[in-house]
């Protein structure tokens, strides 16, 4: 009688903790630009819409001003677990090894009784903990045919779009989940490789956008000039430094005696990853429109700027059905939640570990403080909690990850994490949030982007390079495409001053190191 009892007392306190601490839905991709998600406006809005994600917007919170805290994708995965800039939590570039045995949110919630899971992309260089379960794709993974590490540190091959099996796996683990008669609530972390370089789109959405005419960025051809020396020494030009193989999907093979410029670095890795059905459909859409463009630039007629806006709609085209994939498959996730009875009780959030150039200052990749780099989506939907809807303008970072998910798990948060819970803003606790960010890069020479730091506030930014020791300061309001730096105008001296100010009071702040360690 008394193990009867002492089980039904279990049982009971277990169903309390899962209807008072609710399930968490991580949803993320890698390198997702806020313009190509149809909640947050723009031009591309019509063109490719994003129907899924915007649920989400419609159905909770889309944040207007959601910011990395160093635009690279290793560091800002090690920020979102630990709430701490990368100086604190050791990864501050992307060949650093994540140290395991550091605090992370995953650790602290599968402690608290949630059940833990990680599935997709990882890119920590170290098996993860505090988890449950996990199944990750080795480095950056690969969109075709993948292969993802298992826990008992096997390595298996599955045929598919990465996309596509990163959600399967997620909704088998939620399933054998269910099956637990004692059931705990679940932080997922389901985490796609999409729309990362090479931008390979499932066979299924080849074509996808060929009927439109994707818009051009206004600074398609930026100049470089009226800012930091160092912008015109990139090597992440559409133009100059995009390669035709790898991005643009010309296979050498496919060419003839047409010679094509530099660069060709790194041939057709998911190409020769396909099975040969797969390459059929692969084949059957590119050559014909390889052959087509070929035949054009042989003949001299092309200019330099034909060539970049050519290889612009080639790179959109591909960029933008990667991010079908990703929102279909939001998608079902959210089918399966609405399905499983878990929609009340499960907080939904969708995010992106940084932005990414599309075309503006001639860019792709990511790394700088400009914006398009530097802001990451944000969307949380979280039943009964956010108002449908809701749009905060309030400057958010994703050192803020961790401790919102301690604060929704009802848990305490270490006062080491540098970030903020959320919860505060959804439930207006907290009068006073903060006025400004601090951003750091720390890579060296990667892209030829080199290190360098920041503040920005609403409406001004200001950007430090300790190699040229050379400052930048950018008024948002009436330059938001970054154009031009007011650092020098005696207008801007107060400006300069104050916010240098705030960027020496933020590094204090937050411990971080001098330029030169």
């Amino acid at each position: 009688m008394k193990k009867i009892y002492t089980y039904l007392v279990s049982c009971i306190a277990l169903t309390l903790q899962a209807s008072e601490r609710p399930n968490i839905l991580f949803l993320f991709s890698d390198d997702h630009a806020i313009k190509t998600i149809s909640a947050y406006g723009g031009p591309l809005t019509k063109v490719a819409p994003t129907p899924n994600i915007d649920r989400l917007a419609n159905e909770g919170a889309l944040f207007l001003n959601s910011f990395c805290a160093n635009s690279i994708c290793g560091p800002s995965r090690a920020t979102i677990l630990t709430g701490k800039h990368s100086h604190k939590n050791g990864f501050m570039r992307n060949g650093n090894r994540f140290n395991p045995s550091q605090w992370t949110v995953a650790k602290a919630l599968q402690a608290s009784g949630y059940n833990t899971a990680v599935i997709g992309k990882w890119h920590l260089n170290t098996n993860p903990q505090g988890f449950d379960h996990w199944e990750v794709l080795p480095g950056q993974g690969s969109y075709y045919n993948p292969v993802f590490i298992q826990m008992d540190g096997k390595r298996k091959r599955f045929e598919g779009y990465a996309t596509d099996i990163t959600t399967d796996k997620a909704i088998t683990w939620l399933d054998k989940r269910k099956k637990n008669e004692n059931q705990k609530p679940f932080f997922l972390m389901c985490q796609h490789k999409a729309p990362h370089r090479t931008f390979a789109p499932a066979l299924r959405h080849l074509g996808s956008y060929d009927k439109v005419e994707i818009p051009e960025p206004k600074t398609l051809f930026d100049d470089y000039k009226n800012r930091s020396s160092t912008l015109a020494k990139n090597e992440m030009e559409i133009d100059r430094h995009f390669d035709w193989a790898y991005d643009v999907k010309i296979r050498k093979d496919e060419r003839g005696e047409v010679k094509l410029p530099k660069p060709d670095r790194y041939g057709t890795p998911e190409y020769n990853r396909m099975t040969p059905t797969q390459k059929n459909k692969w084949n059957s859409y590119f050559s014909p429109r390889n052959q087509e463009f070929l035949k054009k630039f042989s003949k001299g007629k092309m200019t330099n700027q034909d060539v970049v806006r050519w290889k612009y709609q080639r790179y959109m085209r591909n960029y933008l059905s990667t991010v079908k994939a990703v929102d279909e498959n939001i998608g079902r996730m959210l089918k399966y939640i609405d399905e499983n009875n878990l929609t009340k009780n499960t907080i939904v959030i969708y995010s992106s570990d940084q932005g990414f150039f599309l075309g503006e200052h001639g860019w792709y990749d990511k790394r700088w403080m400009f914006e398009e780099s530097f802001r990451m989506p944000l969307i949380i939907r979280w039943p009964d909690m956010i108002k449908p809807g809701s749009r905060p303008s309030e400057l958010v970072q994703n050192i803020d990850y961790a401790p919102t998910f301690l604060d929704i798990a009802k848990l305490k948060i270490p006062i080491d994490v540098q970030g903020r819970s959320l919860v505060n803003l959804f439930q207006n606790r907290d009068k006073i949030w903060r006025k400004s960010l601090y951003y750091s890069y720390y890579e060296l020479g990667e892209h030829a982007v080199p290190q360098h730091f920041g503040v920005r506030t609403a409406h001004h930014k200001l950007m430090y390079f300790p190699a040229s020791k050379e400052w930048n300061l950018f008024d948002l309001q009436k330059d938001p495409n970054e154009l031009k730096s007011v650092h020098s105008e005696p207008v801007y001296a107060k400006k300069l001053d104050d916010l240098k100010k705030e960027f020496y009071r933020l590094r204090t702040y937050f411990d971080a190191p001098d330029f030169s360690e």
